[in-house]
């Protein structure tokens, strides 16, 4: 392990961490919060700027980075991040549990959005800001931002550290060189959402007499009054396939217009961003043979036709009455949020059909594209998987049988293919693992009650609860069902229920390797 160039590039992150909590701590100031909120951001910084400092000043004996290494860091990378992004909600009492606080923040880098916090209108603006401000900052990587600013070697170490962190089986430069890769992606990135950002502020972005009939007048008047605000956060949720709500019941009292808005911007930051570049450089006929592009839209109309029928009775009685529009706008906002891992909610989905919920959770399992800020398998490893099964099958009826799968064009090589089916296993042997380290916590077989648009009803902590709330997490999608429902909340975990679950979000995050390697003995030893 080359420890001084691995403490070089981790100070390098945390001198980047102070910058940008800069921006809350900005925000803070404008809402004249008090002392006690910008010390919450002037002490995280402070200590961060310190350690990151001297952190630079060893010489390594050489500069480049091995994989292993490449990956350790990135795991290492994301821990530092949340230890210290935690430490303002604990110094300015919005979540004074540090366990509770490290579980927030670790949702929110891992644009996961799944939360402790119980009453949303306790949290402060900076607080607000910070949350949802983590999902745009870890929605394109950290490290992807990082490496426009460090010098390539010829062992590829930006490789190695892109590899790590975007998700996906296959990872490539768009450009010949990696700092231009990493531009095209953040410019990209930063365009979309400040195109989402200013088209919800020059809509009408919350309906304001729904908001003044449930919260009551002072409360609806205050976030009526943050149009941009409001539009900054949703836009970074959006952006980064989070999904922290930052008012009461996430997005219901958002308009149709703005729900229909982000509806879109959803299904977008799903897509794969190479697929963009390919458009900006005139290259549209490529977008269109993308094999995953065209399973991700199909499996969008399939899911929402779905959804929409279960939601007008075609399946079966319905709990809540929708208008067509209603079921039509809720189907496809549901879909687009889960398939894309965001987990914005417009309506309680728990009380949906069988049917409807189902086919949440299976868009949850599989995820959007490759490439794309959103977290699940990915559709590109269903495709694969499905393929290489064909292959396999075809073996074994002729055993002479030469395989010519392709994907994306390319020759479906056996270790893509072996890759993705290893990725898979993993994927559920987590599964199993975390849903049966829940099952110990005194929560389960509890009563819960959840208050929605739909009344209050009362549901009891059980295996479903559990299995949704790991798949949630090692996901990156946020509310799970029944009692971590849209309408619910992580908080009734015990402390070590939430430690799991927030390891498990790094690792659904990173896709898995890095935190293995990470704690692998082998890794640690001097090269």
């Amino acid at each position: 392990m080359n420890f001084i160039k691995v403490g070089k590039i981790l100070g390098k992150i945390m001198i980047l961490e102070s910058i940008l909590m800069l921006a809350p701590l900005a925000v803070s100031i404008i809402y004249k919060e008090g002392l006690r909120n910008i010390l919450a951001f002037l002490i995280p910084i402070a200590l961060l700027l310190l350690v990151g400092i001297l952190l630079q000043l060893p010489k390594p004996k050489r500069d480049n980075l091995y994989q292993k290494e490449g990956f350790a860091l990135t795991a290492m990378v994301w821990l530092v991040m949340t230890l210290f992004g935690a430490l303002p909600f604990v110094i300015n009492k919005d979540i004074p549990d540090y366990i509770d606080a490290w579980f927030e923040i670790m949702s929110g880098f891992t644009t996961t959005g799944s939360s402790i916090v119980t009453d949303i209108t306790a949290i402060s603006h900076s607080g607000l800001f910070w949350r949802s401000f983590s999902h745009w900052i870890g929605g394109m990587g950290i490290l992807v931002f990082v490496l426009i600013f460090i010098p390539e070697s010829n062992e590829g170490s930006s490789m190695h550290l892109l590899r790590a962190e975007s998700p996906g089986p296959q990872v490539g430069k768009l450009a010949s060189k990696m700092k231009v890769t990493t531009r095209i992606l953040y410019l990209i990135y930063l365009g979309m959402t400040a195109i989402e950002i200013l088209i919800l502020c020059f809509g009408p972005l919350t309906d304001y007499e729904a908001m003044r009939e449930a919260l009551g007048e002072p409360l609806a008047s205050a976030y009526h009054n943050d149009k941009l605000f409001n539009a900054l956060l949703a836009s970074f949720g959006c952006a980064g396939t989070g999904g922290f709500g930052f008012i009461p019941n996430s997005m219901e009292y958002f308009t149709p217009f703005a729900q229909y808005v982000m509806s879109v911007f959803l299904i977008l930051f799903g897509v794969n961003f190479s697929l963009y570049y390919l458009i900006l450089i005139g290259k549209i006929g490529q977008v269109f043979k993308s094999e995953e592009l065209r399973s991700y839209c199909l499996l969008l109309v399939f899911a929402v036709g779905l959804v929409f029928l279960s939601l007008m009775g075609s399946f079966g009685s319905v709990p809540q009455e929708y208008t067509v529009e209603e079921a039509f706008r809720h189907s496809l906002f549901q879909v687009a949020s889960l398939i894309s891992t965001t987990g914005f909610s417009t309506t309680d989905f728990n009380l949906w059909p069988m049917l409807g919920r189902t086919v949440l959770l299976v868009v949850m399992l599989t995820g959007a594209m490759a490439g794309s800020t959103a977290g699940g398998i990915k559709i590109s490893r269903i495709v694969i998987a499905f393929k290489g099964a064909m292959v396999n099958i075809r073996k074994l009826i002729n055993p002479r049988y030469v395989p010519k799968s392709k994907i994306e064009g390319k020759l479906l090589e056996e270790r893509t293919t072996n890759d993705v089916f290893s990725f898979i296993t993993l994927y559920f042997f987590l599964l199993i693992g975390v849903v049966v380290l829940l099952s110990f916590d005194p929560i389960n077989g509890q009563a819960v009650t959840i208050v929605s648009d739909a009344g209050e009803y009362t549901v009891t902590h059980d295996f479903y609860s559990n299995f949704s709330a790991t798949v949630a997490c090692l996901s990156n999608i946020g509310p799970g069902f029944e009692a971590v429902g849209p309408y619910s909340s992580y908080a009734g975990f015990n402390w070590v229920s939430k430690i799991t679950l927030t390891l498990t979000m790094m690792i659904g995050r990173l896709e898995i390797l890095p935190v293995l390697i990470l704690f692998n003995p082998k890794t640690w030893k001097r090269v």
